[in-house]
């Protein structure tokens, strides 16, 4: 395997499926034995995953009348429900799993120690971070840079339900431009919303590369690790 540490980043829509809100079981079955196939490979695997399947349904009745860093803890709590979700999915294939949040909550989760972290991962745990950086105005994105630079992972990947990077959004545009690689610089410059600004920059300040990969299609996730060339690489 090309990559012996990674860190996915998955959004907490991608978890919806076909539903408008929520968590679909057929989607969790899916990423669980994609997890598993990773692991099984010899990969050390991280996940962080966003809250927005739980989040965005409440986000339209909070704005303007919770503040934004209220409402950012409220987001926090949703990715460790969906982090609880994906852990009960991949220990049913028989992986073992740590979750560790940035808040407190030691009935249900591991407070986040960054040597425990890797000490899992040396023992072939799946480890999955919770609640983003702990921080209100951050985003799990940036999350994600934050904990794979911790960790020494070798790339961060984010799995998405598109096959790359576009110059535009390739669900809206049939004449949008797919990326083989991309510079951090020319990311900045097209104005690609690859990841938030802050999620890229810590990215590129510590010479960490993202793939950007279609997180639905079966065996994926093992092909990227494998080092075959899939997705968009940004370096």
């Amino acid at each position: 395997m090309k990559y012996k540490r990674v860190l996915l980043k998955l959004s907490g829509e991608a978890l919806m499926g076909s539903q408008s809100y929520g968590i679909d079981a057929k989607i969790l079955e899916q990423y669980s034995n994609e997890i598993k196939s990773v692991i099984d490979a010899g990969v050390q695997v991280a996940i962080v995953i966003g809250g927005g399947n739980i989040f965005r349904g409440v986000q339209g009745v909070t704005d303007g009348v919770i503040e934004r860093a209220q409402g950012d803890y409220m987001g926090m709590l949703a990715t460790v429900i969906n982090a609880m979700a994906l852990q009960g999915a991949v220990e049913r294939k028989g992986i073992k799993t740590r979750l560790l949040s940035a808040i407190k909550m030691e009935e249900i989760c591991e407070p986040f120690i960054r040597r425990r972290a890797i000490r899992h991962l040396e023992k072939g745990r799946v480890v999955i971070f919770g609640a983003g950086t702990g921080n209100p105005y951050f985003t799990t994105d940036t999350a994600a840079s934050l904990r794979a630079v911790e960790i020494g992972a070798d790339l961060v990947l984010k799995g998405t339900r598109v096959d790359g990077i576009y110059s535009t959004d390739p669900e809206k545009d049939k004449t949008a431009q797919r990326f083989e690689k991309i510079s951090f610089s020319e990311v900045y410059e097209r104005g690609l919303h690859v990841m938030d600004l802050t999620a890229i920059t810590l990215c590129q300040e510590n010479k960490l590369p993202i793939i950007v990969f279609d997180m639905n299609k079966e065996n994926n996730f093992l092909n990227v690790c494998r080092g075959d060339k899939i997705g968009t690489l940004v370096s």
